[in-house]
This record gives structure tokens, sequence and C-alpha cells, in this order.
């Protein structure tokens, strides 16, 4: 259970809270997540922004290219620097990508699907019988891989 939880950067100045659960835990494997993070992936929680509630200072936005070409606004610390958060252009304003690493506690955190397998590190061994796709996965797949109740949360970030 991850409502409730709270994160910030490595200074402490950005603080936040999830005031709900994510509507999915996404790890990207692509070249561009693998860069902006220094790691072999990134760690998501996609969730609503009217479910985070900041509690200290705000982070600021810095553009970013992704895999999709559409772009995100990733937003950092203006102290530390430290990735809290991205907006991607394609889906709007409406939700949140929070890094996962920015919580509290982690412990909780287990991916809901794998994304851009095609360029993940060949020692990253992915579980069997998880949700993986080469690339990005289709509209069809998020009812089965989001579950009906968080497609649905989706939908609605996506209806603007």
């Amino acid at each position: 259970m991850l409502s409730g939880e709270e994160g910030g950067c490595d200074c402490g100045k950005v603080r936040y809270r999830l005031e709900a659960e994510p509507i999915v835990t996404k790890c990207c494997h692509c070249h561009a997540c693998q860069r902006q993070t220094g790691s072999a992936f990134a760690l998501n929680l996609v969730i609503e922004t009217v479910h985070i509630t900041l509690l200290g200072e705000s982070p600021e936005a810095v553009e970013m290219p992704t895999q999709s070409g559409h772009g995100q606004a990733n937003f950092r610390c203006p102290h530390c620097r430290i990735s809290l958060w991205s907006t991607f252009h394609q889906a709007g304003d409406k939700a949140r990508f929070v890094r996962a690493g920015t919580l509290d506690s982690t412990h909780a955190v287990v991916p809901d699907l794998h994304i851009f397998t095609k360029a993940k590190q060949y020692w990253v061994v992915i579980p069997e019988g998880a949700e993986a796709f080469e690339a990005f996965y289709r509209g069809k797949d998020v009812p089965r891989v989001f579950g009906e109740a968080n497609a649905a949360r989706w939908k609605a970030v996506l209806e603007r």
C-alpha cells in the first residue's frame, strides 16, 4: 500500500505525499531512462496529479526527450537537482510519473509492467510471468495490465 507514503529529494527541501494508490507502476528500460537516471531503468509510479500533496518547496521543470518523441517535463529539486517526477506531454499534466526511488520507503514498490525491454541491460532479469513489452504496450493491453478500475482512472487522465 503506497497511499499515504511520503517522499522527497536528497536535500529534503522538496517533499510530497501520495494521497492514493498509483494507477500503475512502470519499469522503463529505454535508453533515455537509463541515461536520465544513470541506472539500468526508471521505476515510475503513475498517479493523478490531484493525488500528490506537495509538503515542501516546488520542484522545477526541465524539458527532456522521450523515446516516443513527444517529450516530457522532468521535475527536479532546484537545490540538489534530484528528479522527483515527470509529466509526459502525450498524457498531459493530469498525471505524474513519480520516481519510486524518491519515496522514503521503497519496500512496497513492485513494477506492474516492464517496457522497452529490447533496450534492457543483459544482466537485468525480469521475473517469469511479469508483463513485459519490447517497446510500449498497446491500448488493448491497458485493462489487463492496469486492472479495470485503474484502466478507467487512466482513461480519465487522457480525457482533456
